[in-house]
């Protein structure tokens, strides 16, 4: 797509104006004081309306106009705040929220990582019909855990244009990590475009947004630095495969401006402290699309909670959060000055920025945004562990044609061995006799037969969809990798907070083995901009059944060059070491590329739940399921 065609408005302002915003980031009918809320009863830029709490609420969503760049737009808010109201809570007690559709349009609430009846879930077309424009609808449940959560909307693009706000549950018998005071940091975007705008160029160009692209002089750079002759195979093996290692995030600073609890980098939000106090720094990623890099140069961040679940406290200098999670920190300033906390995008595009500090007014020296990563062959699931292969000598690739070296690494007809293959899911017949549903998942499987943590190490099983004209790669010899911080984290000088790092206090919920194994494939087609589950579309596919009480093992394998942020309403998931033993147990797991990772789940959950990935534009275009849990005498849950 040539940008030059699109219209001046579509183009918006300046590229600083986006990443860096308007000092008051604020909707342009209200004030800045009005607008900057707290994230705790203690801030000082609070107002009665930012902070709701008890059993009883009343929630109105409606279309207000905000300016956060120079150029007026419309958000969806609730109570007219963007975020919306931070709700606080108390384990055991039952809420009754009122929410009121002022919208023209349907609208939805999820209450992300409750874990509530399906009724109450909050998503169009499972778990109730939606809010129509005018019409109330009356959430009812009990309380039943406690820890940092987040709400959103579950229709269409509402998340993308403001419909999100924080959620804090009070646990009964008090919190176990002590702290002096808290403050929530919910990181999230706005843009001025379309978020339907947004999606058609995606699906006409995926590549749009992505202004990192390597170009002559980065080819130049390499030479000097490696060599010609590495240099140009390793410029030969991406373009034979069609890929880019570049391709770290569909949208960019570009069309982005980075907000820190509603405020721009210049709005600069402020959170409190006196010296040697223990601070809990609630980080909730809100956003629609964008993985966050979360330090605060000069403090430790010992990190307390994850997914809101006590973990045994772990202490980095940085952390990765995707999209959904929520990462909750203790810091310790020991000094009377002000500390950045500094968020930047996984493509280092842009960054949302706050600060720590003993008085209003203070602010520290923002960080240069760290260098721009490229994947290597390892995020491409070729098991070539800690290589980049940006400095390989690739001069064996030389006599290799096109279709070979698209078997590398790409599906779509190209993988021709692996078909012939023993390993392929095309070659295993008795297998898709057991589980003729799709996705080349292991519903037929007894895992009992199976020694513990050897999924992990199998080789992996390719559904015939996947070699369709949905799916453009296949990770081939995919790994665990807990241990791992990600591409742009690895060797950075700095303490990176790793899923192997993290350990849930109390054990699993369940600790019975898994009586069977769901592999699912994480697929898509950049090209298309398609989104998928082992290379079916939601469109396409039929629900994942879950049988009502046992304990099943669900294994993602990231087929992809993208991190995916998975979600399963209504359920727990309890990640697993590559032996098999529980780890941490989160409702939003990333899966990076080229990971194999799994999972324990209990299906005591009744109903039709969604299952999807948490990229909002990556779920539209058809990475989504319907898992139906449900008490049934079939034999089986593939039948």
């Amino acid at each position: 797509m040539d940008r030059s065609r699109l219209p001046s408005a579509a183009l918006g302002p300046s590229r600083r104006r986006f990443v860096q915003g308007l000092a008051s980031g604020a909707l342009a009918i209200a004030s800045t004081r009005h607008f900057r809320w707290a994230a705790a009863a203690d801030s000082a830029a609070g107002d009665a309306g930012a902070i709701l709490s008890g059993t009883e609420f009343n929630l109105e969503i409606g279309a207000l106009p905000v300016n956060f760049t120079g150029q007026p737009g419309i958000a969806t808010t609730v109570n007219g705040r963007l975020p919306a109201p931070l709700l606080r809570w108390r384990e055991g007690d039952t809420i009754t929220l009122r929410v009121s559709n002022r919208l023209s349009a349907p609208t939805s609430i999820h209450w992300h990582g409750l874990i509530v009846p399906a009724d109450m879930d909050g998503v169009p077309g499972l778990s109730f019909n939606g809010i129509g424009p005018g019409e109330t609808y009356v959430y009812r449940f009990k309380v039943n855990q406690s820890g940092t959560y987040w709400y959103h909307s579950h229709s269409r693009f509402q998340e993308q244009t403001g419909l999100y706000g924080p959620l804090v549950i009070a646990p009964r018998h008090g919190e176990r990590h002590r702290a002096d005071r808290e403050h929530v940091v919910l990181l999230s975007e706005w843009t001025d475009l379309d978020p339907e705008h947004i999606y058609r160029t995606l699906k006409h160009q995926s590549s749009y947004f992505n202004f990192h692209q390597r170009t002559v002089g980065d080819f130049v750079s390499d030479v000097r630095k490696q060599g010609w002759k590495p240099t140009l195979a390793n410029r030969r093996m991406w373009g034979q495969m069609r890929m880019d290692p570049t391709d770290l995030a569909d949208v960019s600073g570009y069309a982005y401006t980075y907000l820190m609890n509603g405020a721009s980098p210049v709005g600069n939000w402020t959170g409190l402290f006196r010296r040697g106090e223990r601070v809990r720094l609630r980080f909730i990623n809100g956003s629609s699309m964008t993985f966050f890099d979360v330090r605060i140069p000069g403090l430790k961040l010992t990190v307390v909670a994850a997914d809101g679940q006590d973990v045994e406290p772990v202490t980095v200098d940085e952390f990765r959060i995707g999209i959904a999670e929520v990462c909750d920190v203790i810091v310790e300033p020991k000094d009377d000055r002000a500390y950045t906390i500094f968020a930047q995008s996984l493509d280092r595009s842009g960054y949302a920025r706050g600060t720590l500090s003993p008085q209003p007014g203070m602010q520290a020296e923002v960080p240069p945004l760290d260098p721009r990563p490229l994947l290597t062959m390892m995020d491409m699931g070729m098991g070539m562990a800690g290589m980049d292969m940006g400095g390989m000598d690739m001069s064996g690739t030389k006599g290799m044609d096109h279709e070979s070296m698209r078997g590398m690494g790409q599906g779509g007809g190209h993988m021709k061995g692996a078909e012939q293959g023993g390993s392929s899911a095309t070659n295993s017949g008795s297998r898709r006799d057991k589980d003729h549903h799709d996705m080349g998942n292991m519903q037929g499987m007894d895992h009992g037969a199976m020694a513990k943590g050897d999924v992990m190490s199998a080789a992996p099983h390719h559904a015939p969809a996947e070699y369709g004209p949905n799916v453009d790669s296949l990770a081939m010899q995919p790994r665990s990798r807990l241990d791992d911080p990600g591409v742009g984290l690895r060797n950075n000088g700095r303490r990176v907070l790793t899923y192997a790092d993290l350990h849930t206090l109390g054990g699993p919920i369940d600790h019975r083995q898994a009586g069977r194994d769901i592999e699912l494939h994480l697929t898509g087609h950049m090209e298309r901009y398609v989104w998928s589950f082992s290379g079916q579309k939601f469109s396409e596919a039929q629900p994942l059944r879950f049988n009502y009480g046992e304990r099943l093992r669900l294994v993602l394998v990231n087929d992809s060059m993208m991190n995916h942020p998975i979600h399963l309403h209504g359920m727990w998931g309890e990640v697993e070491s590559e032996k098999g033993e529980f780890l941490v147990r989160k409702h939003t797991i990333t899966v990076q590329p080229g990971q194999r990772l799994a999972y324990g789940v209990t299906a005591d959950a009744l109903g039709r739940w969604a299952y999807h990935c948490h990229l909002l534009y990556h779920m539209e275009a058809g990475m989504f399921r319907e898992v139906h849990v449900e008490r049934s005498s079939k034999e089986g849950a593939g039948s």
